[in-house]
């Protein structure tokens, strides 16, 4: 039986994969890597400082180190959702659909605290999540399941008895390694990556998640 629900939140909850991109490819530019949205899938759903490191581990730049880089591309990020972030469609009814059910909701993402706060402000959610929590405070981000253990037990519910909602391949790895239930609402990069299939169950978008969805999940409990 569901107790809580765990959000991701790039890609999910907020159209931010398109700034992400955008802030990669100017910054990785300007250390001689030429980024392109068929490259950046490899990287999807990884912490920013996981995916400095990827990239210099197969093409090292020299002039600035692998931190300044990382705080170019979050202070770009945080730049593009505050001018252009738009939240997904469905966000507000999947939140109804949850609410009716007095399930707890929380965010559990890659990204860094700071870039976090700036989508909730953007899309004003917060009043609707018991916690928030970043993988920057893991040993390890996604696929590794700690940043959902970790959201499990500041919700206060084992996490067998939660649900993860992720867009990413990685992210349902992580979320199934945590033992939790999870729905996939991959997007058109990934829709077609078996590990997508992992999940217990696959929506086209939060639009089409519904009350029957729930039901299907609950009875496979």
């Amino acid at each position: 039986m569901v107790k809580a629900v765990i959000f991701d939140m790039d890609g999910l909850l907020i159209d931010s994969e398109p700034l992400w991109q955008e802030a990669e490819t100017l910054v990785f530019s300007k250390v001689g890597i030429a980024l392109t949205p068929e490259k950046m899938i490899k990287t999807m759903g990884l912490r920013v400082d996981e995916v400095v490191q990827y990239w210099y581990s197969r093409q090292p730049w020299e002039g600035v180190t692998q931190e300044q880089v990382k705080a170019d591309i979050v202070n770009n990020v945080i730049s593009l959702i505050r001018l252009k972030g738009k939240a997904m469609p469905g966000v507000q009814n999947t939140i109804t659909l949850f609410k009716k059910r007095n399930l707890p909701m929380a965010i559990a993402s890659s990204s860094l605290t700071e870039i976090i706060n700036a989508v909730l402000e953007k899309i004003d959610i917060r009043k609707d999540l018991k916690t928030i929590y970043s993988a920057e405070h893991e040993s390890y981000g996604k696929p590794h399941p700690g940043v959902y253990i970790t959201t499990a037990e500041k919700l206060g519910v084992a996490p067998e008895h939660c649900l993860a909602i992720e867009d990413s391949p990685n992210g349902v790895l992580s979320a199934k390694a945590a033992r939790m239930k999870c729905i996939a609402i991959p997007d058109h990069h990934s829709s077609s990556d078996p590990r997508i299939q992992i999940a217990d169950l696959v929506v086209s978008s939060l639009e089409a998640l519904s009350e029957k969805d729930l039901l299907l999940l609950d009875s496979k409990s």
